[in-house]
C-alpha cells in the first residue's frame, strides 16, 4: 500500500497548448475540448511550460470561480518521462502534513508546528514554519521553496532571479546561532537525485546559500514523487555546493 502524503482529486488529462500572463494556461482536454485553466505559479516555469506535453488539471465545482480548471501537473522527459507539480500552493500544505508525521527524521523531536509566524529584521516577514519543543530546545525556523528546474538528474533553485529569496536566506543568517534555521527545497519530480543552487539563473542567491550554510543554516533537499495519484516523500536528495 502506498503512502501517499496527498491525494489528488479527480485530475483531467490534456495537453498544453500555451501559458501566457503567468496565470492562464490553454490545454486541450482528451475529449478535444480547449478550456483555459488557472496557472497557479508565478515563476517563468522554465523547462515545465513546453507547449504539447501532457498536463493533469483539476475542477472546482465553484461557480463564482472565473476559471473552474487549475493546472496541477505537467509531463518532462529530460530524464524518463516524469510528472512535474506546477501548483505552488501545494509545496507548503504537503510540508505540514510531513512535519505532522515526524518524515524529516533531521529535525529533531519537535512537539508545537505553526505556520506563517512574523519574523526578520523588519518583523516584516513570515516564515512558512516555526516548530518548538525539541530535544535541544532551539526553536526552528523552516522556509519551503518550490524547486522544478533541473539539469539532468540536478534540481536547481532558483529558476530565476529571486530578490524575495535572497532576502529569505539573510533573515535566517540574522537568526542564528541562538535558533535552528532550515532551508527545505521541495523537489516537485522525481527524477532529480541531486540539488544545487541555481548559480547561472541567480548567482547572488547561489552565493548566499554558501555563505549560509558556513554560518549553520540547515538544508534539506527533499525529493518526492508526484503523480496524478498524490503525492509521497522520497528522502533527501544529495546535497551538492
Amino acid at each position: 500500500m502506498i503512502d501517499w502524503l496527498y491525494r489528488y482529486p479527480p485530475l483531467y488529462p490534456g495537453i498544453l497548448l500555451k501559458r501566457y500572463k503567468r496565470f492562464f494556461a490553454d490545454v486541450q482536454l482528451t475529449s478535444g475540448e480547449i478550456v483555459t485553466a488557472h496557472c497557479p505559479n508565478t515563476g517563468p516555469m522554465t523547462g515545465v511550460s513546453t507547449p504539447q506535453s501532457a498536463v493533469q488539471l483539476s475542477k472546482s465545482d465553484n461557480l463564482n470561480r472565473k476559471l473552474a480548471y487549475t493546472l496541477e501537473l505537467i509531463q518532462v522527459h529530460d530524464n524518463e518521462p516524469t510528472w512535474v507539480g506546477i501548483n505552488t500552493f501545494l509545496p507548503n500544505r504537503v510540508v505540514k502534513l510531513a512535519l505532522a508525521k515526524h518524515l524529516f527524521p533531521e529535525l529533531g523531536g519537535y512537539s508545537q508546528i505553526k505556520g506563517e509566524v512574523v519574523y526578520g529584521l523588519d518583523k516584516k516577514s513570515r516564515v512558512d514554519f516555526f516548530l518548538t519543543g525539541s530535544d535541544e530546545e532551539r526553536p526552528i525556523y523552516l522556509e519551503v521553496k518550490n524547486t522544478t528546474l533541473s539539469e539532468g538528474r540536478l534540481a536547481l533553485f532558483p529558476d530565476t532571479e529571486t530578490t524575495r529569496g535572497q532576502k529569505h536566506l539573510r533573515e535566517l543568517m540574522a537568526l542564528l546561532p541562538l535558533t535552528r534555521a532550515v532551508m527545505l527545497y521541495f523537489i516537485n519530480r522525481s527524477d532529480c537525485t541531486e540539488f544545487s543552487p541555481g548559480d547561472r539563473t541567480d548567482p547572488v542567491y547561489g552565493k548566499l546559500l554558501r555563505d549560509a550554510i558556513a554560518q549553520g543554516l540547515e538544508v534539506l533537499p527533499c525529493r518526492f514523487d508526484i503523480s496524478p495519484e498524490g503525492i509521497r516523500y522520497l528522502g533527501l536528495a544529495k546535497l551538492k555546493i
